[in-house]
Parts: C-alpha cells; sequence; structure tokens
C-alpha cells in the first residue's frame, strides 16, 4: 500500500463498485489455471510436519500479472519444502475484481485469498465486520516467523484494532528523481539538494541545449496525469505537506487543507509557467511520460526510482551515450528533507470462514505460511529454483539471462510472498546499474524521515460510497490551479464544494474513527 493516496483508492473502489450489482452471475468463468500434485515427503524448510499427517491440502486464489499461468516448476519446490498440496486458482489480474466479486457472493471463495490492491481491501471491510472471515491476530505468536511481521504495517491492516489479514510487504518510501546526469555534467551542474536547485536545474536542461543539437527542443521534467506517482506527491512531500491527512489543532484534515500543498502547487506552477516541463502534462499518459524522457527530450522524471532500469535501457537505444542517475533526500523549504511513504503493503490475503472451516484448518494454513517465512522458500516463491532462475553473488539474487524463463515459470509467484527481506529473509536483487544501486541507497534512507498517513487505516462510510467523485473535485482543482484557471480563492471555493458535497462528513467520520 505503499498506501495509495485518497484518489487513487477511491478510483479503484468505484470501478469494483460498479461491478457488485451483476458480479454474481459471472461466477461460471473458469481459473486460468487450477494445478495440484503430490509432493515428495521431504523435509520442509524450517520444521517437518510429521508424515503421519501426510502433505495439507491448502487452495490459493490470486491475480495472475503475465499473460500465461505459470508451470508447476516453482509449485512443487514449493510443495517439497513445506510439505503441503497446494491448488493455485491464478486469474487475470484485469478482471480479478470481478471474479472476487462474484466468488464472494456464491460463498466460493477459497481457504486463502489474496486481495487485488490496497482498494479491494476496503471494499471488503464490512463483510469482515460482519464476522465472514477468520481474525487471525491471536494466533501469530504462536508462530516464529510470522511473529516477525512488521507491527506498523499489521497495524495499518488492521480493522476496528483487530487482525484479519496477512500482508505483501513493499519499501515505505521508493520516490525520487531519475535524472540525466550527463546532462548534468555537460552543463556543470552537481547533483540538487533542495527544491530550488532542482528547478534550476530542469530550466537550465530546457534553455541551454544540454544534447548539443543546437535545437530547443529539450524539457526539464517529464510528468503525467497522477497526482499521486507522478510528480506532485513526491514535490508536496518535500514541501512538508501531509501524507493523505495531517492534523491540524487536534483534528485531522486531508493534505489539501494545508498550506503546504498550497506551496507545492506554487512550486509546480513554475516549472509548467517556465516551460521547464511538458506544459500538458495534465493529459499526458504514463506512456507518453516515459516516452518523453526515453526519447531524450526531457531530463528528469519524479516517480519510483525502481523504475529506473526500464527508463535506462530504452534511452539508450536512441542516445547510446546517455548516462542516468538517481536522486532523492530533497530539502524543502524548512531545510529539512522528507518523504511521502505507502503503510509497509501493496495487498493482503484474508481466511474466508466459508472455506476455512475450523481454528484446527485455519492454524494449519498459518503454519504453511510461517514456512513461507523462511529463507529457503521465500526466495523459491520470489525468485525461482537456484541455479535455474538465479544465482546467489555477493550475498545478493542475479537472475539469470534466461528473463523469457523467468517470466513464465516465476514471475506468477512472486507477489504471493508475505513479508518483506527483513522478516522472511528473501534475498536482495543483485545489481550492477549504479543508478539503481544509488536508488535502493536512497530508498533505504527515505524510510528514515518518511511521512506517515495517520488515516492508514481508519474508515469512512462516506469516503467509500462517495470518495471518488469528491476527490475528482480536488484533482480538478489542483489541475486548475497549476495551469494558472484559478488562483488560491478560487482552489478554496472548490474545497468548499468538497466539504459541502459530503467531505465534512468524511472528516467527522475519519476524526470520529480516531477516538475509537
Amino acid at each position: 500500500m505503499k498506501r495509495k493516496s485518497v484518489s487513487v483508492l477511491l478510483s479503484l473502489v468505484l470501478v469494483i463498485s460498479s461491478v457488485l450489482a451483476g458480479c454474481a452471475s459471472k461466477d461460471k468463468e473458469k481459473p486460468a489455471a487450477s494445478s495440484s500434485s503430490s509432493p515428495s515427503e521431504s523435509k520442509a524448510a524450517e520444521s517437518k510436519a510429521p508424515e503421519s499427517e501426510g502433505p495439507t491440502k491448502i487452495t490459493i486464489m490470486l491475480p495472475l500479472n503475465i499473460a500465461e499461468t505459470p508451470p508447476d516448476t516453482v509449485k512443487k519446490e514449493i510443495e517439497r519444502l513445506t510439505n503441503t498440496e497446494l491448488t493455485y486458482q491464478f486469474f487475470p489480474a484485469d478482471t480479478y475484481e470481478e471474479k472476487l466479486n462474484a466468488s464472494f457472493a456464491t460463498g466460493s471463495l477459497p481457504q486463502v485469498t489474496y486481495l487485488k490492491n490496497q482498494a479491494t481491501f476496503l471494499l471488503l471491510k464490512d463483510a469482515i465486520r460482519d464476522g465472514q472471515f477468520w481474525e487471525i491476530g491471536p494466533y501469530l505468536s504462536e508462530f516464529k516467523n510470522l511473529s516477525k511481521l512488521k507491527e506498523f504495517t499489521l497495524n495499518n491492516t488492521k480493522v476496528d484494532g483487530k487482525l484479519y489479514t496477512l500482508y505483501i510487504g513493499r519499501p515505505l518510501a521508493r520516490q525520487g528523481i531519475i535524472y540525466r546526469k550527463d546532462w548534468a555534467d555537460k552543463l556543470g551542474l552537481k547533483a540538487p539538494e533542495t527544491v530550488d536547485e532542482l528547478l534550476e536545474m530542469a530550466k537550465q536542461f530546457t534553455l541551454n541545449d544540454p544534447d548539443g543539437d543546437k535545437k530547443a527542443n529539450t524539457v526539464g521534467l517529464a510528468d503525467r496525469n497522477d497526482l499521486v506517482y507522478g510528480a506532485f506527491k513526491t514535490v508536496a512531500s518535500w514541501f512538508g505537506t501531509p501524507n493523505n491527512w495531517g492534523e491540524q489543532d487536534g483534528q485531522l484534515l486531508p493534505e489539501f487543507m494545508f498550506q503546504e500543498y498550497i506551496d507545492s502547487m506554487d512550486y509546480l506552477k513554475k516549472f509548467r509557467d517556465g516551460g521547464f516541463m511538458n506544459k500538458d502534462f495534465a493529459a499526458t499518459s504514463k506512456t507518453d511520460q516515459v516516452s518523453l524522457f526515453t526519447s531524450g527530450n526531457a531530463g528528469m522524471y519524479i516517480g519510483a526510482m525502481s523504475d529506473v532500469n526500464a527508463l535506462q535501457k530504452d534511452l539508450v537505444k536512441n542516445v547510446p551515450d546517455a548516462v542516468v542517475d538517481t536522486l532523492a533526500l530533497i530539502k524543502g523549504p524548512s531545510g529539512q528533507a522528507t518523504s511521502w511513504s505507502i503503510p509497509g503493503y501493496n495487498n493482503v490475503l484474508v481466511f474466508p470462514k466459508s472455506a476455512v472451516k475450523d481454528e484446527a484448518e485455519l492454524k494449519k494454513i498459518l503454519a504453511f505460511y510461517d514456512k513461507v517465512m523462511t529463507p529457503e522458500v521465500a526466495n523459491t516463491l520470489f525468485w525461482g529454483i537456484e541455479g535455474v532462475h538465479y544465482e546467489v553473488v555477493d550475498g545478493k539474487a542475479k537472475e539469470t539471462d534466461n528473463k523469457d524463463k523467468i517470466e513464465r515459470e516465476v514471475k506468477g509467484f512472486k507477489d504471493s510472498l508475505i513479508g518483506e527481506p527483513e522478516t522472511n529473509g528473501q534475498l536482495e536483487p543483485y545489481h550492477t546499474l549504479e543508478a539503481r544501486i544509488h536508488a535502493e541507497e536512497f530508498t533505504i534512507e527515505n524510510a528514515k524521515i518518511a511521512i506517515a498517513d495517520p488515516a492508514a487505516a481508519l474508515d469512512s462510510p462516506t469516503y467509500t460510497a462517495q470518495g471518488v467523485q469528491l476527490q475528482d473535485i480536488i484533482k480538478d482543482a489542483t489541475y486548475k490551479y497549476i495551469y494558472g484557471s484559478i488562483d488560491v480563492a478560487g482552489f478554496k471555493k472548490m474545497v468548499d464544494n468538497w466539504k459541502s458535497r459530503g467531505g465534512q462528513k468524511i472528516i467527522d467520520e475519519i476524526n470520529a474513527a480516531a477516538k475509537k
């Protein structure tokens, strides 16, 4: 989750909500694959179940983010290591919400059900409160490895103070800058440390012919129509803007009601007014944003620093001598560097009572996930089989050159791994691209200065029901302000409109939830 921002969460919830009414009739859909095989009875990763019990049979439903269902190569190894008999039900990620809702409506969810993302979790909370899923919090202390899961992240997934889920962990703060280091070197610019220096770099990248072709065809920043994973939210964090919600005078208020949000809009307005970014960014897709950078026309990309590998790979096809680097820890007007963060996860899994019949069965499933959180099993799920899909170099996992094989046999299982390297022992990736190495270092440092979302585990019925329409008001207001079609008074008038149409109820409900 990373926590996704209010706007992204609610947009996804609307999509899910739109299919709820008719989803049950679609349950005739068959899984992309359902496989089950008996493993050899060999030693489990940490502790072997008594042979007399035989393998534990578990059915798992999860979204598929590749074109075809993976073969059983990884599955069989996981079964061998954990003394289980696993049936994976993969469904295409693009239509996963529909299948999830249809299965829920007909009571046919399997024992372990992965959600699609944080938005589906938000929508499922009423069913959780209704007692349709097992509470697992009281059991975690019984398992050596599950008890290692991060308390911060677990708290962010609780419903009314109770834990029903295991989480798929993600780094807290991966956002930063990817930029053309060769352009900066040519223009004599050092890596910027402040927002002012960053603006100056964008200006020089635009006006001083960094590519040396004697044409006015470069722009400092490439951005897109996404206020969260584009440039805006990262820039806003540098200015000290709260992460979705912040506290003021003892009350939680949405981020756009703080002065720092307006200061952030003013800053990006300088980029646009000066022509130092693509002026049509509010209508620019991510594909077009990426193309602007990889074609050699833009010098900076603000977003997930982990994107640097793909950006560099495509950039050098067009500009063979291009050099990129990554950067974070930008200081705002306060002189402090800050970064926004997700709540430590991007998805969760639940255990439906309709499929898990009793406490004994639940504990067997939890025992499987306890074994998943051992280095041998975690690495198999995420990296594949050592010597086939990866090798260990300097204590890190280096993928083999057979990328197609890895994509086909391993990638489908990656997002089923719970926890994170610090808790499950998963090997960190081996990188050779210097910019990516720097990105990993900055990600660690970002986490130390990350701004948490104080409302990450809080709920508002109005937010769930009306949020996406209401958030469109703020999105529109933000773009209009940066484009110069409204001023501060106009922006605050649109915020007042948001409040009058239901926003004030959201504020009241979030604050009431915070006091429980």
